[in-house]
């Protein structure tokens, strides 16, 4: 039996990548990944409070008293349940897979783990297949992002690395247009002709790196009151793209 401790270790990323798993809490996001992954989940813990009143069943979940739970639980408000789940074997992959799909999510160099989250479930609801981080981006796999992703982080394919300009490189060469977010991009773009596309967001005060921008076909950026707000936040502003995108429109 595994020890509290072995579980709590991995809210570290150090140790997430040694045992290969990560934990979802919460039961929405729990049931959402037994729904749609269930061969990807490992475990369920409960606290006993949540045994007592939950209605649904779980496939032989260890129980753990509150106070067990509650030194596990990274949640300032534990649900009392955790799915402990494993971490995809191709998350730190250089390859893409071998059919990619037509829409991709790059981010480079997004610290916040908030961001990285709701960009990778905003993706995910679009239906984006895969996001691309660079090995400086936030974890999508730490608790923090893993709560914003609202258990939508397995919905599409995941790459983190160091490498991530040679994967961009690659599915540039295979006929994909990158669109970059730049504060100087163009104000009026037209996504109506784009089929396989690549949406790049940077970091959130930096931008996109030089790098990424050289091999942008096209660079934009989304119109708004300069006089009512300096600037939009990057998960806003990579919605409103991978909308444009994923319906082929533009403003």
């Amino acid at each position: 039996m595994r020890s509290l401790k072995w579980y709590k270790s991995l809210s570290l990323a150090k140790e997430r990548n040694l045992e290969g798993f990560f934990l979802v809490e919460g039961q929405r996001a729990v049931g959402q990944i037994l729904q749609r992954f269930p061969d990807a989940v490992n475990e369920i813990l409960v606290s006993n409070t949540f045994a007592e009143r939950s209605l649904e069943t779980f496939k032989s979940p260890r129980v753990l008293t509150d106070t067990q739970f509650g030194s596990i639980s990274t949640s300032r408000t534990p649900q009392g349940i955790i799915a402990v789940v494993k971490i995809p074997p191709d998350y730190s992959s250089i390859d893409v897979p071998a059919v990619p799909g037509t829409k991709i999510l790059l981010l480079e160099h997004i610290q916040d783990p908030g961001n990285v989250g709701t960009l990778v479930r905003t993706a995910a609801a679009l239906d984006y297949d895969g996001v691309i981080l660079s090995d400086q981006c936030a974890d999508l796999f730490s608790p923090k992002t893993v709560q914003a992703t609202a258990g939508a982080l397995l919905s599409l394919w995941s790459r983190r690395t160091s490498k991530y300009t040679d994967l961009i490189r690659s599915l540039i060469s295979n006929g994909y247009t990158m669109c970059a977010a730049e504060v100087n991009g163009n104000s009026h773009v037209d996504f109506s002709k784009l089929s396989r596309h690549i949406i790049a967001l940077g970091n959130e005060g930096a931008g996109l790196s030089k790098e990424i921008l050289s091999l942008a076909q096209i660079r934009f950026r989304i119109p708004f009151n300069s006089s009512n707000v300096e600037s939009l936040n990057v998960a806003v502003s990579g919605a409103i793209a991978m909308f444009a995108g994923a319906n082929n429109t533009g403003w």
